[in-house]
């Protein structure tokens, strides 16, 4: 079961660049020693010869059939080029200046250029209850406190997690409005008190920039963004325009298996842009240069600095996020920029913004293992230690063995993210999939990352470094408790936190002994009714029957959550798969529990002519199904909300 809901977390990382590296890395590489020379120069020649002795057999090593890769610096293309195949049955290469890929969530930043556009024309105020730009209402927190734009480009919204039609495979365009009317994700935090990554809030951003410029989103980013920047291959239109369909590199899972076709994202503004790398590489420039491409200026010095410098941070020593780019420091060098999913696509684009560097990579495929994914970390990370090694000297230890021990204790257990559904099945996640921290006899603390582990050494209090790789985690206490921690570099799009009691490893092996009690007295039934029959011994009460057939829909539901997990990015408006499961969930949880209750009530009425068997039977039955409502209804299978 763990498993088949592993996979939902493929929908709730579509177009992010942020949940499915934190939890489908593999072990990384050793990081570059602090202290060490300076590194190799950056020139087009050494890097272009760099990337060739790496990619093609990184491709073949991943199984994925192609990539993209740019680089710039100080206003100038230093290496664009394509790698691999965007046909890979039809033998059609990569061409940089022509094959489109789908960067996903790098989509973000041409949405956060469009709205400080409006905030420099003076049309926007970031800390203004975003609600006075709508022309449908977002609630308010329960505290009182609006959703601002700054909230929004910050990602500390607090809303929950959206995942029901984020991508499909549909031949019409979006309605932006509609989608974003149809449902507003209720709260889980306070604004601005909480990391919680949002394609909603981002869409939310998208639809403002539409209402106030009068303009179709589309229309909009590419009259006043890509068509300045000279983009024209460049579009966040869905389907493709019939011009562009040629250009476009087909979507791989692996080498072997396409996609179901060109993904359509249901919020344009959060992830919709189809680009070729040269297009990316001329974005780059102009964020590198002032907000300026040749004649075109598409922001204002004074307006990207603002976006860099103003960085908010969910703990005080991990990188954050700036308005709309996030940090991507590395090596003690500061990069901003976004990584981007798509299911079939991944991305990442960095800004090196003190040295005029930006390195743009983008694979066709999740390749083997999700080495796709990985790919793209390990390029970002190989090319900054050979050209921006760490010089910084090497810093003891700031925690004796004695803390480091005690501080392991207190952050090891069951964590969940801050970017999450509570209102919805989805919940469930928290319950089967948790991250698990385990503290070391050293002292040192290992995190399991999906079956890799890293390991970390706290180097000063409540902060740990990654041994061989480039990750750290700060944790916050509180009244002598570990209250949430972070880990670079996806700290400002979700914290971890401590499981509550319903949804921790006690609770899900409750959830897994009721199930196993039921589940038996479904499957013995057959076998116990032939030996009744066969011994002649009397039919059971009414009341024992109404448990077996309780203990049988049981099965019948869990079987249906099945299918609903499995199927859950084809589920759409017409599918009575989620409602069935739901109902289906509601008539055996409370069904069960008010059978086994009847019969505890008629076993202890009974007397001493019931066996003791029969009553520690009928009591195992009342706690099961007891056990079964509680976990239903805490996580929302007992539900007909069809939103997730």
């Amino acid at each position: 079961m763990t498993t088949i809901f592993k996979r939902t977390l493929g929908v709730l990382a579509l177009c992010t660049g942020l949940l499915q590296p934190v939890l489908a890395q593999t072990a990384p590489a050793a990081p570059a020693a602090p202290g060490a020379a300076a590194g190799t120069p950056l020139s087009a020649g050494d890097a272009e010869a760099w990337l060739d002795g790496l990619m093609p057999a990184a491709l073949r090593t991943a199984r994925v059939p192609g990539a993209v890769v740019v680089l710039v610096k100080d206003g100038q293309v230093l290496v664009q080029k394509g790698y691999g195949w965007a046909d890979w049955e039809k033998s059609v290469p990569v061409d940089a200046q022509r094959t489109l890929f789908r960067p996903g969530s790098v989509s973000k930043l041409f949405t956060w250029v469009a709205v400080m556009q409006q905030v420099e024309q003076g049309k926007l105020d970031l800390d203004a209850d975003l609600n006075k730009y709508l022309d449908f209402k977002i609630p308010a927190h329960k505290s009182g406190k609006a959703l601002t734009l700054r909230h929004v480009m910050t990602h500390t919204t607090g809303l929950e997690e959206t995942a029901r039609d984020l991508l499909t495979y549909s031949d019409k365009a979006p309605d932006l409005g509609a989608v974003l009317k149809g449902y507003v994700p209720p709260y889980v935090y306070e604004p601005g008190s909480t990391p919680g990554y949002s394609n909603y809030a981002t869409a939310l951003a998208g639809y403002i920039v539409e209402r106030l410029s009068g303009l179709s989103f589309d229309d909009y980013i590419e009259q006043k963004v890509l068509h300045p920047l000279g983009m024209k291959s460049s579009t966040f239109r869905q389907p493709l325009p019939a011009a562009l369909k040629s250009q476009m590199s087909v979507g791989y899972f692996s080498q072997d298996k396409a996609g179901a076709g060109f993904e359509v994202i249901s919020m344009p503004p959060a992830g919709s842009l189809s680009s070729p790398g040269e297009d990316m590489g001329r974005f780059m420039m102009a964020m590198l240069n002032q907000g300026k491409l040749g004649d075109a200026q598409v922001l204002k010095p004074e307006t990207l600095k603002q976006m860099f410098m103003q960085v908010t941070r969910p703990l005080p020593d991990v990188a954050g996020i700036g308005l709309g780019f996030y940090q991507q420091d590395i090596n003690g060098h500061r990069a901003f920029g976004h990584g981007g999913d798509t299911v079939l696509f991944h991305t990442d684009l960095a800004l090196f913004v003190d040295k005029g560097i930006g390195l743009y990579v983008s694979f066709n495929a999740s390749g083997e293992r999700g080495m796709g994914k990985w790919l793209r970390d390990r390029v970002f990370e190989g090319f900054a230690d050979r050209y921006l090694p760490d010089t910084r000297p090497v810093s003891k230890p700031q925690v004796d063995e004695a803390t480091a021990k005690a501080h392991s204790q207190l952050i090891a257990g069951a964590h969940r993210t801050s970017r999450r559904e509570d209102s919805t099945f989805l919940s469930l996640l928290q319950l089967l999939s948790p991250l698990k921290v385990e503290a070391l006899a050293d002292g040192r603390i290992a995190v399991d990352l999906a079956g890799a582990r890293s390991v970390f050494r706290e180097v000063k209090p409540l902060l740990w470094e990654e041994e061989k790789g480039k990750r750290r985690i700060q944790a916050l206490m509180e009244n002598g408790k570990i209250t949430r921690w972070a880990m670079e570099p996806y700290a400002f799009a979700f914290v971890f936190e401590p499981v509550p009691a319903l949804a921790s490893p006690l609770a899900l092996l409750l959830l897994c002994g009721a199930m196993f009690v039921t589940a038996a007295t479904a499957l013995l039934w057959p076998l116990v009714a032939t030996l009744r029959r066969q011994h002649g011994v009397a039919k059971p009460a009414r009341s024992v029957s109404a448990v077996r057939v309780a203990s049988v829909l049981v099965l019948f539901a869990l079987g249906l959550w099945t299918a609903t997990v499995v199927c859950l990015e084809n589920l759409d408006d017409t599918s009575v798969l989620l409602p069935l499961s739901q109902l289906v969930t509601l008539l055996a949880f409370v069904g069960g529990l008010l059978a086994s209750a009847w019969q505890v009530r008629t076993v202890f009425q009974a007397g001493s002519s019931a066996s003791k068997w029969a009553r520690a039977l009928s009591v195992l039955w009342l706690l099961s199904f007891a056990i079964l409502v509680i976990m239903g209804w805490s996580h929302h299978m007992i539900s007909f909300n069809q939103w997730y």
